[in-house]
């Protein structure tokens, strides 16, 4: 008896359609990522897009990692310093060769308005009288609210500085799904838009289901991090704003004790 081998019973057995249909899905099994660098058009742009926008998050988050803890660091050691000094008049000098931070930015301009406030006590100093924010305090609730207000724009001066590009990261994780949904629905309508009859339709949809599909998961790709990144470092900085109000608070009793009592 003969023995016969598998592959001649797959041919005979087989009928001819399933056969050829076999070859065509071997021969459309092709890399994704080289589908996508044979993308065109709006599929193209939309991955384009996608890739730029993932670049300048990572870009943000290391530049803004980097800066609020830094920023943190150098606060929370000039508030030592702070803590530890006994004259507010030395602190001020020595503030000037200490590294920038937030709470430093606070002490200094809080302690010029003051400086300014006493200077005008002993008549060293005059500012016109009037009801602009330049004009002098009329009375010493109002001298101590000008120092307040030195604080708060100092404070909010600071944190802005820290704060911006943050908002992108919050953007680009809300939009970059839908980006890449769009280039999914026109890579689909690519695929159904050349379909021909002639051929195969695996061979004629795979490539633009390929393209699609990897424009969602880069769309993906790019929101992710941008979205945890921005949770992260919005925490980061509701930790500082902590600390500057917690040194706020501490500098304007002190001021009030001294200078306001």
């Amino acid at each position: 008896m003969a023995l016969w081998s598998l592959a001649p019973l797959a041919s005979v057995g087989s009928p001819p359609g399933l056969v050829h249909l076999a070859a065509v899905a071997a021969d459309t099994k092709t890399d994704v990522f080289g589908q996508v660098f044979e993308s065109r058009g709006v599929v193209l742009a939309v991955l384009l897009v996608l890739i730029a926008l993932s670049v300048i998050c990572w870009f943000i988050i290391g530049l803004k990692t980097f800066a609020i803890a830094r920023a943190t660091g150098n606060t929370r050691r000039f508030i030592q310093t702070f803590r530890s000094a006994t004259r507010l008049a030395e602190l001020y000098q020595v503030s000037q060769t200490m590294p920038v931070s937030p709470a430093r930015d606070m002490f200094r301009a809080g302690y010029e308005e003051l400086d300014l406030i006493l200077r005008e006590r002993e008549g060293r100093a005059a500012r016109p009288r009037g009801d602009g924010p330049a004009a002098a305090p009329e009375s010493a609730s109002a001298a101590f609210e000008n120092i307040e207000r030195s604080l708060n724009q100092a404070a909010q001066l600071a944190t802005s500085r820290l704060e911006k590009s943050v908002g992108f990261l919050a953007t680009v994780g809300s939009s970059g799904p839908f980006i890449g949904l769009f280039g999914t629905v026109w890579g689909i309508m690519n695929a159904f838009g050349d379909i021909d009859p002639n051929l195969p339709i695996l061979q004629t949809v795979t490539p633009h289901i390929a393209e699609a599909l990897v424009a969602t998961a880069i769309g993906l790709l790019a929101a992710i991090p941008a979205v945890m990144a921005y949770n992260f470092l919005v925490g980061r900085m509701k930790q500082l704003e902590i600390h500057l109000d917690d040194f706020s608070t501490d500098y304007l009793n002190i001021l009030r004790r001294h200078f306001f009592s």
